[in-house]
Formats: C-alpha cells, sequence, structure tokens
C-alpha cells in the first residue's frame, strides 16, 4: 500500500471516493480554493485515511482581498486539522493563454509561505520550469524547507538547487511514457521523493479512458524502482516513509 502525495479528492463525486481510498493507505487531499478547502475538511473527517491540505490554487483568477482574508482566517481556525498548507504556487499554464499580471500571485504565494512557516506545516507547491526558480527564492528568503514540489518539471540548474536545500518532488503516472519525467526521476535522489495521481487529472498511454486513481501509483513505483536499480518493494518502502516523515502520518 502507498500514500497518494496530492490528490484533488474534493473533485469526486461523493459515490467514488470509498472506492479510490481502497487503493492507499494515506491520501494527501489538496483544496484549490476556500470552498473545496470546506469540502476536503469534510472528507478528512469522514475518512481516516485522508489527510487534509488548505490552499489556493494558482491556475485560476485571484480572489478578491475580501475572500483571500477569509481564506487566511479559515486555515488559521483548522490549522490543527490539516497537515500541510496546499496547493499554492504560480500560474505557469494560465500565463501560456492570457497575459497576466505575474505580482499578485507572487505576493499571495509569499503570504501562503509565510503562513505555512507560522503554522509549522509543510507547503505543497504547483512551480514549474522558470517558476520553480522563483518560488526557491521565495523559500530561501523565508528560510523555509519543508517544501513538496508536486508534479514538478524543470532545468538542470535549478533541480541542483532544490535537491541541495532538500525539497521533495512527487512523481506522477506519466513516468510511464514521458521521457522527460523519466530523466527528473533519474537524477533526483529517492530519498526526497513521492507519488502521486493529481486526480482526477487525466493520463494517457496505458491510463487513457480510465479514471485516475492511486492505483496507478503501483506502476510509478515499478518505474522509480527500475530506473534507480532497486526492487518494486524496496522503492515503495524508501517513498512511502518519505512521505510519512515528510507529512508526519
Amino acid at each position: 500500500m502507498l500514500i497518494d502525495a496530492h490528490i484533488h479528492l474534493d473533485q469526486y463525486k461523493d459515490e467514488e471516493i470509498p472506492t479510490l481510498l481502497e487503493d492507499a493507505d494515506f491520501v494527501i487531499a489538496v483544496s484549490m480554493h476556500l470552498t473545496s478547502c470546506q469540502r476536503t475538511l469534510h472528507l478528512s473527517n469522514s475518512y481516516p485515511q485522508v489527510k487534509a491540505a488548505f490552499g489556493f490554487h494558482p491556475e485560476q483568477s485571484l480572489p478578491s482581498q475580501c475572500e483571500e482574508d477569509a481564506l487566511f482566517d479559515w486555515i488559521r481556525c483548522h490549522a490543527d486539522e490539516m497537515v500541510a498548507v496546499g496547493e499554492v504556487g504560480l500560474p505557469y499554464y494560465l500565463r501560456q493563454e492570457h497575459a497576466i499580471d505575474d505580482r499578485p500571485y507572487l505576493v499571495l504565494l509569499e503570504r501562503f509561505i509565510v503562513l505555512a512557516k507560522e503554522l509549522n506545516k509543510p507547503i505543497i507547491l504547483h512551480a514549474v520550469y522558470e517558476d520553480a526558480a522563483i518560488v526557491c527564492d521565495l523559500l530561501e528568503k523565508h528560510q523555509f524547507h519543508q517544501a513538496h514540489f508536486h508534479w514538478f518539471k524543470g532545468d538542470e540548474t535549478v533541480v541542483k538547487r532544490m535537491i541541495q536545500h532538500g525539497y521533495f518532488i512527487s512523481i506522477t503516472p506519466d513516468c510511464l511514457y514521458e521521457k522527460e519525467i523519466q530523466q527528473l526521476i533519474e537524477t533526483y535522489p529517492i530519498e526526497l521523493m513521492m507519488v502521486e495521481t493529481d486526480g482526477p487529472w487525466p493520463f494517457e498511454g496505458p491510463f487513457t479512458n480510465k479514471r485516475t486513481s492511486p492505483w496507478m501509483m503501483h506502476s510509478t513505483i515499478e518505474v522509480i524502482a527500475h530506473i534507480k536499480g532497486l526492487s518494486t518493494q524496496e522503492a515503495a518502502k524508501i517513498i512511502s516513509e518519505n512521505t510519512k516523515n515528510f507529512y508526519q502520518l
């Protein structure tokens, strides 16, 4: 059994969730905004293997100042019921589609980093390619090290920087067919690695037209084990322990 280090459980239908949870010891259920946080909290109260993370996904329009303050107040009120701040980060993909001003997103992300440090909680980051270097700058500015970059993609320079600081990454099922992710697995230490599905995001290759579910992590572990020259059992044990220790499960 494994731990899904990043899944949007609140986006599944109620009747789907019990079956999904049969395939994982725990899931780290991330949130998109305040309403999402509230549903994630409900799910974590309903299912003991669901561990909640509260945040604001960056690939959407920014909240108003009133909405932002309400979200931060709510998170502080429920800090004892979460294992991390997340998902938070920078709007890489939104920026590819629209001309947006990044600065307010950067200000909001920094506020989340300060909050995570204040609450002594890890932070789950959406930061890929050139955005990862910017996020590293912020983490270093605040001397904050409990960082998990989910579904990370980036160049050799930022990868080395992240390894140096001990930041964690999580590997998705697309490692079965994406050379870029396979090369990342080869480079990144398994001691700083988790696995995730980012469900319900759909995958291709052998997972085409299949509902994204934690059972897919078994295939991910097999790929990691092969690249790292380990048995599947050895890789699974290391990655499960990494996730348990990082999230204090």
